[in-house]
């Protein structure tokens, strides 16, 4: 068929593919409007709780004050204050120039941003890989990757994490595909916003983007430095001692901390937990996750790579709120991938392990959530162990048993898809050819 000018058109849909857009449109409002129900049913639960924060620290620090002597009373903690190096104070420094009600309103809106383009990275390429339609893929990741507990959490609380997140992936999963000499910014600046995203700096070391991790480097350290240059003594204060003062951010033992060193605090509890065991168990876990993510940077899985980096980064900080567990999402992204794969081999276990993912750790915070110390009684029972330390148990499962996808893609398309140097194969791929092929 051609137009009266000539140029060829292309057919009308046919009642078949008619039918099928329908059907999916349906199933995109249902999960949407699922998805706003439970947000609506689980609530604003924790009134913006570390914004508030984040906002009476800028104010406070713009009227000359140190910063980490602010500090706002608490029921459960005695007071909080702020945690974060300066830098992430002078990010936030034009909240000292608003309202708090715009300030909620314009961090509800990044985060939603956030959300959206940060699934929409992980969701296209498997939906390319597979032939599905890139607006049903996203459209319906997007309600189902924001009832997880972990975007749920940030949203309620305020937080900076889904933010962080984005720069993290822009980096991996944007600029580094395309060879770009910036790769390494985001990360810089997550980490000088916050340590914990830091440990991508050794993920790009260990997988041989030496320039890139460089970058990184020397953006975190300008960013400190900018920070000591606007208030000298606030830098000092931090680097020199609020930095190692792990509990001033909240009891080591609340269940709400997934980390290893949570965990082992909520065993011990009343006592303190043994730090040589904990050091012990962090060291093997950053060894084998390093070493997991590394390959799969050598097999050409950024995804997978980057969740891996993630998870471990979460298991050995010394707290990891359920809010900072970003990682269970690009975690689903290739779980799905693989069992959405007709050759993979175990295919449907890796489905059934995504479905175990994501109903845990969206419903977990509804059946476990406490903000409370374990007692001993409870803590040394099997079951109450396991809820208690749900989100560790799913940590150290991903980091065993996530399939590493071999030439998965490194990034979004319309990249270059440029390899980069000294990047092999591993000899063992865990994935089957068929993902190879695609």
């Amino acid at each position: 068929m051609t137009s009266p000018t000539g140029t060829a058109l292309a057919p009308p849909p046919s009642p078949a593919h008619r039918l099928r857009t329908a059907g999916r449109v349906a199933v995109v409002v249902v999960i949407a409007l699922a998805a706003t129900a439970a947000q609506w049913g689980y609530g604003n639960r924790h009134d913006f709780a570390d914004l508030r924060i984040y906002y009476g620290a800028v104010r406070w620090w713009s009227h000359g004050s140190a910063l980490y002597d602010f500090a706002v009373p608490d029921p459960v903690q005695g007071h909080l204050g702020f945690t974060y190096p300066p830098f992430a104070a002078l990010v936030m420094y034009p909240m000292a120039w608003m309202s708090l009600l715009h300030a909620v309103e314009i961090m509800w809106v990044l985060s939603a941003i956030a959300v959206v383009v940060t699934t929409a990275w992980l969701v296209v390429p498997v939906a390319d890989r597979h032939g599905w339609p890139r607006w049903f893929a996203v459209c319906l990741a997007v309600p189902l990757v924001s009832v997880l507990e972990p975007v749920r959490e940030t949203v309620t609380f305020g937080q900076i994490n889904l933010l962080l997140a984005l720069l993290v992936l822009a980096d991996l999963l944007v600029l580094a595909p395309r060879g770009s000499r910036f790769t390494g910014t985001g990360i810089g600046l997550a980490a000088a916003i916050k340590l914990t995203p830091a440990i991508f700096i050794v993920y790009l070391l260990v997988s041989r983007r030496y320039r890139a991790a460089a970058v990184a480097t020397g953006t975190a350290i300008a960013a400190t430095l900018l920070a000591a240059a606007f208030r000298p003594g606030d830098s000092w204060h931090y680097w020199t001692s609020i930095v190692w003062q792990s509990s001033r951010v909240g009891h080591l033992a609340f269940i709400p901390n997934q980390s290893l060193l949570g965990a082992l605090s909520r065993l011990a509890h009343p006592h303190q937990a043994s730090r040589l065991i904990w050091v012990l168990l962090a060291v093997a876990v950053l060894g084998f996750g390093l070493w997991r993510a590394a390959r799969a940077a050598r097999a050409g899985d950024e995804v997978a790579g980057l969740t891996l980096t993630g998870v471990t980064g979460s298991l050995v900080s010394p707290v990891s709120w359920q809010h900072h567990l970003y990682w269970f999402i690009p975690a689903l992204a290739v779980l799905v991938d693989v069992a959405a794969s007709r050759e993979a081999r175990r295919r449907w276990w890796y489905g059934g392990f995504a479905a175990l993912l994501w109903f845990t750790v969206t419903f977990s915070v509804i059946a476990w959530y406490d903000w409370r110390i374990v007692p001993a009684s409870i803590t040394y029972q099997p079951l109450g162990q396991v809820i208690d330390d749900w989100h560790v148990l799913l940590m150290l499962a991903v980091l065993a048993i996530l399939p590493v996808r071999r030439h998965a893609g490194r990034g979004w398309p319309g990249g270059r898809g440029r390899q980069h140097a000294g990047l092999t194969c591993p000899p063992r791929p865990v994935t089957p050819e068929a993902i190879a092929r695609k």
